[in-house]
């Protein structure tokens, strides 16, 4: 049976412009992986309330789970929670639980819960909350979407909350060869293995060093024994020039 499949969709203006480096992909990808959850599809899209529709009610169709990450927080253009509700026809209002979880945090905290802080308790009807242990405001699951905040520490919190009440397949492995030829020597070798292990991914990266071409060769799948199987063949095949 193939593995549950997930895809991600990043939000938010300062990715695009290049002003914020994404790093939320990075960790969703390593722990999707770990889990057996193949990450088929990553979309960036602006601060847009057209662009985060279609792109989530797209996602939602294509793929088991969406990870979404970035705008909910308390300013005026986080609008992925008004977004989303959009895209599954829910209405959204401020609700009592997570209302009363940033009343907590910021009597606690000697902060005050005004408006702008209390947009962050808005959930659209039927909604699951994702806990926060970093900074309290909570995401929230609604259908095969998982809405998060788009802050590095936050993210990742929220990762580990949901990560456990999702079932995932076997762990995927990896391996790579590095071979120092270039792409047009051992592209024929590579595509007979490709055709012979149609359950593995086996992709070419090729490099440049010291002015002579190489490229790393990754074999990922969750058969170990069928990895080990193609570095065998790709060792025999470029002996003396892989390793």
């Amino acid at each position: 049976m193939p593995n549950p499949t997930a895809a991600m969709l990043v939000i938010g203006d300062e990715i695009l412009s290049g002003r914020t480096r994404d790093s939320n992909m990075h960790h969703l990808a390593g722990v999707l992986t770990k889990k057996g959850i193949d990450l088929a599809e990553v979309r960036v899209v602006a601060d847009d309330r057209a662009a985060i529709v279609a792109a989530v009610q797209a996602l939602s169709g294509a793929w088991d789970h969406v990870f979404t990450s970035g705008g909910i927080g308390p300013t005026h253009d986080d609008i992925t929670a008004d977004c989303i509700a959009e895209a599954f026809g829910a209405a959204i209002d401020v609700r009592a639980d997570a209302r009363a979880l940033l009343a907590a945090h910021y009597k606690r905290t000697g902060g005050e819960l005004n408006e702008a802080r209390l947009r962050m308790a808005r959930i659209p009807d039927g909604a699951i909350l994702i806990d926060n242990p970093v900074s309290i405001a909570p995401g929230f699951s609604i259908g095969n979407v998982h809405v998060m905040a788009g802050v590095p520490a936050v993210f990742e919190a929220m990762v580990a909350t949901v990560m456990p009440q999702l079932t995932g397949g076997a762990p995927l492995q990896s391996d790579t060869v590095r071979i120092d030829r270039g792409e047009g020597d051992i592209a024929q070798v590579l595509t007979g293995l490709a055709k012979a292990h149609p359950e593995l991914s086996i992709g070419s990266y090729p490099f440049q060093r010291k002015g002579k071409f190489g490229s790393n060769i990754v074999i990922r799948g969750s058969d170990a024994a069928a990895i080990s199987m193609v570095r065998a063949a790709l060792l025999e095949a470029f002996a003396g020039d892989a390793e």
